[in-house]
């Protein structure tokens, strides 16, 4: 198999699973940025579940599509200018975790509060803009609120957008970023609302857990959440 027809079957798989995790529905893309080159395969407009390697898009980053029959989703923005912005950047995912919104409207912020969460402590941005990434401006504007240190931003009442060296990475990572809000929350709600009885880890805790979104876990994890979203 050749390394692009390798990176179409991962791409297609990664939106698989984010929609099979629950983290979208009939809504989110995952994208890749093709290497050596100023392009990226993202689905057509279609939930993630029907994601299929043959029929992925190849944009470049000034929103035009190269290669493909079809039309992107309206967020294609989203990877377009990160990919533009961040060179080191091969992944990014956008999806709708109920959790992580949730977080963003009761005006909590992202917290560490266990061992996969390590690597998210200080690296997640609030992108507090209302709406649809679906102009160069609003992408450009969510590129740069999630800096060159960041895994992720989570977008008021929106979503996330994760930011990673490859598409499996970003994946997992989103993820492991859903499964922390979701136990945060639920800490929130144990505690009576009183977010100061939640036990964070402080940054030397969260450093010894930096190694979550390591190539031997995100393979690890990659496995079983692959093997589950398959029909």
């Amino acid at each position: 198999m050749s390394t692009l027809a390798a990176l179409r079957r991962d791409v297609a798989l990664a939106n698989r699973i984010i929609e099979a995790a629950g983290l979208s529905n009939a809504f989110g893309h995952v994208s890749a940025r093709i290497p050596g080159t100023n392009t990226f395969l993202l689905p057509t407009r279609r939930s993630p579940r029907f994601a299929d390697p043959s029929t992925l898009l190849i944009l470049d980053f000034d929103g035009n599509i190269v290669a493909g029959l079809g039309t992107p989703n309206s967020e294609l923005w989203i990877h377009a200018r990160i990919y533009a912005a961040r060179p080191q950047v091969a992944g990014v995912v956008h999806a709708h975790p109920e959790s992580c919104v949730c977080l963003t409207q009761i005006g909590e912020p992202h917290r560490v509060v266990h061992n996969q969460g390590g690597p998210f402590y200080e690296r997640v941005a609030l992108f507090d803009e209302i709406g649809l990434i679906r102009s160069r401006a609003l992408g450009d504007r969510l590129a740069k609120a999630l800096s060159r240190h960041h895994i992720a931003a989570i977008m008021r009442g929106h979503g996330i957008t994760t930011a990673c060296a490859d598409v499996r990475t970003a994946t997992v990572a989103a993820l492991f970023l859903e499964e922390s809000a979701s136990l945060q929350l639920r800490m929130l709600a144990a505690a009576g609302g009183d977010a100061s009885r939640i036990r964070a880890y402080t940054a030397e805790e969260a450093e010894r857990l930096d190694d979550q979104l390591s190539p031997g876990i995100v393979t690890r994890a990659w496995e079983y959440y692959a093997a589950i979203s398959q029909p």
